[in-house]
């Protein structure tokens, strides 16, 4: 998973590791940090809610890693194995959404704001408690997450008994050994943990003090040049065969578009999250040519790192029919094309960004079929 690895920062933790100096793991025997928050049902969730459970797992898991991403349906299973058992299960999402740059959201549709967090719990129908924690991070910091998802399993006196990874391999098939279930397992047959401590695996916490390296980011999009091109006839017909050999989406537009005023900030977003997955993006304003100074002022308003092109003639339907014979409609038109030049989502009007960006994430390039199989169906 090279690109995951530069992208979200997958970690490897121990409990030595100089994360866990700055931001120390709640000790075993310690008791339950408490907590008041705000979960994706809106209601306000507290830790004396869970009072009556013998058990309590408290997991930090988020929405933007992939690693947490394989862990829902295992974190949404463990919650209904154990429920019936006296168990309760807790999400929380620990990451200051302020902190993660939009490069880090090469492998999500959306980042870890709490709406975001109610988007993800409609698409993949996930019923356990999840709360919210980005704002002040207040709970974070008491019980010191090192990954995303890091699990924190509780007695009945509410002392932390096991800390550490949910199981050992994010690949669900070659899971050979159930950590999180062991611990629990122990404590429902009141027996000690035998194993207290595991490395957590996944993508680091995003604490607040890494702020200042997403406005960095962003300063340095803002600072790249932008540019406009004429296109012709020809050049159209060759760019619907994709001769980048790359995944591209081409976004055709125009300045007195509303709605292509509105979408274009999403679609530039989109290029900014997955150009280290072999995304390019590539936007062609139906401006007549003699428009193109105020193209390119729209343009550098956006910041469009794009490849940025313009009608070269006053033919917009011929234009249009060089790209493809079958659009006679009016733009926004988007289309995102696989390497080889197949058209995997195409739409005459406003795009469903989400809808767009799951369709980029299910065929883009991955190491493991699992991060694509992720996106393929909810």
């Amino acid at each position: 998973m090279r690109h995951m690895f530069k992208a979200v920062g997958l970690v490897f933790i121990a409990a030595a590791s100089i994360a866990a100096e700055t931001h120390p793991i709640l000790p075993i025997g310690s008791g339950a940090p408490d907590f008041a928050l705000t979960g994706t049902d809106g209601k306000v969730h507290r830790l004396s809610d869970y009072a009556a459970s013998p058990i309590l797992a408290v997991v930090f898991t988020c929405n933007h890693c992939p690693i947490a991403q394989m862990y829902e349906q295992r974190i949404e299973k463990l919650a209904s194995d154990y429920k019936q058992r006296g168990v309760a299960l807790v999400a929380i999402e620990p990451n200051d959404p302020n902190a993660l740059r939009i490069d880090e959201l090469d492998s999500s549709d959306t980042s870890d704001t709490l709406d975001e967090m109610k988007i993800r719990v409609a698409y993949k129908h996930l019923t356990y408690t999840y709360l919210y924690d980005g704002d002040t991070q207040q709970v974070a910091r008491a019980y010191g997450p090192q990954a995303t998802p890091h699990i924190f399993i509780f007695d009945e006196q509410r002392k932390l008994r096991y800390e550490g990874r949910i199981d050992d391999s994010y690949r669900i098939e070659l899971v050979k050994t159930q950590d999180a279930r062991n611990a629990i397992e122990a404590l429902l047959a009141h027996r000690d943990v035998p194993v207290k401590h595991t490395g957590a695996t996944g993508c680091s916490t995003k604490w607040s003090e890494k702020s200042a390296d997403r406005l960095a980011t962003l300063k340095t999009i803002e600072e790249q040049p932008v540019s406009v091109d004429l296109v012709s006839k020809t050049d159209l017909a060759k760019l619907r065969t994709n001769p980048s050999h790359q995944m591209m989406l081409v976004d055709f537009w125009a300045t007195w578009c509303g709605s292509c005023v509105a979408e274009f900030g999403d679609i530039e977003d989109t290029l900014r999250m997955y150009s280290d997955r072999d995304l390019s993006l590539v936007t062609v304003s139906v401006n007549m040519p003699d428009e193109q100074a105020g193209v390119l002022r729209f343009l550098q308003k956006k910041h469009a790192t794009s490849r940025n092109l313009l009608f070269s003639s006053t033919d917009t339907v011929g234009m249009q029919q060089a790209f493809d014979p079958s659009w006679d409609s009016a733009v926004p038109y988007t289309v995102l094309l696989s390497a080889d030049g197949k058209v995997l989502y195409k739409q005459m009007g406003t795009v469903d960004i989400l809808e767009l960006r799951r369709t980029i994430l299910a065929n883009v390039a991955s190491e493991y079929a699992g991060f694509n199989e992720y996106w393929k169906g909810n």
